[in-house]
C-alpha cells in the first residue's frame, strides 16, 4: 500500500516537471510572427491621364467631341429658331395650321433629344475603345511593379479613404509605360484620328451636282 501511494506522487512529480518545462520552453522559444503583407494603392485614372499613350488618345477624344458638339449646338439652334417663328405666328394661324406647326415642332424637338443620347453613347463607347487597351497593359505592368517591389496586394486609389504616399504606384507605373510603349502613343493617336475624321466625314452631306 505504501509502495503504491509512493507511486503515485512520483507520478505527480513527474507530470508537474513535464508541464513546467512544457512552460519554459513556450517562454524561451515563442511561435514564430506571420510574415507582414506589403500592400500597395495606384491611380488608374491619374496614370492614363499622363502617360504618353492616354494624352494622345484624350486630344483626339476632344477634338471628336468638339465636331460633335457643333453638330449638337447647330441643330440646337435650328430648332430654336422654328420655335421662335411659330410663337411670333401662333396668334394669327388658324386653330388647325397651329396644331399642325406645334406637333411638327414636338416631333424635331424629340428628334433633336435622340440626337443628343446618340452623340453621349457615341462618344462614350469611342472612349472605351480608345482607353481599353491602355488599361490592359496597365493592369500588365502593375503586376510586374508588384512582383518586383514583393508586394502582395494593391488597391485602386478610388477605393481607400487614407493612405501614405509612400505606397503609391502610380508614378512607377507611368514612368515604365511610357519607356515600355512610345510606339504605341503615336499609334493610338493616329488611329483615333482617322476614326474620328471617318466619322465627320459620314454626317458631311454629300454635294448637289450641278444640272448641264
Amino acid at each position: 500500500m505504501r509502495t503504491y501511494t509512493l507511486l503515485k506522487k512520483l507520478a505527480a512529480l513527474l507530470l508537474a516537471a513535464g508541464a513546467a518545462g512544457a512552460v519554459g520552453a513556450a517562454g524561451l522559444y515563442p511561435a514564430p510572427a506571420r510574415a507582414e503583407q506589403k500592400i500597395a494603392y495606384v491611380d488608374l485614372q491619374r496614370a492614363l491621364n499622363e502617360i504618353d499613350e492616354g494624352k494622345g488618345a484624350k486630344a483626339a477624344l476632344k477634338r471628336e467631341f468638339d465636331q460633335k458638339q457643333k453638330m449638337l449646338d447647330d441643330k440646337k439652334g435650328e430648332f430654336e429658331k422654328l420655335r421662335g417663328a411659330f410663337e411670333k405666328q401662333a396668334v394669327v394661324m388658324s386653330e388647325e395650321a397651329r396644331k399642325e406647326k406645334q406637333t411638327e415642332l414636338e416631333r424635331k424637338g424629340g428628334e433633336l433629344q435622340g440626337f443628343f443620347v446618340q452623340l453621349q453613347k457615341d462618344l462614350s463607347e469611342r472612349e472605351r475603345e480608345a482607353t481599353r487597351g491602355i488599361f490592359d497593359r496597365m493592369h500588365v505592368l502593375v503586376r510586374e511593379i508588384a512582383d518586383a517591389e514583393g508586394v502582395s496586394l494593391v488597391v485602386q486609389a478610388e477605393a481607400l479613404v487614407y493612405a501614405t504616399p509612400s505606397l503609391d504606384i502610380t508614378n512607377e507605373l507611368v514612368r515604365k509605360y511610357n519607356a515600355r510603349h512610345k510606339a504605341g502613343a503615336t499609334a493610338t493617336a493616329k488611329k483615333t484620328d482617322k476614326q474620328t475624321d471617318a466619322g465627320a466625314a459620314e454626317k458631311k452631306p454629300s454635294p448637289k451636282k450641278e444640272g448641264k
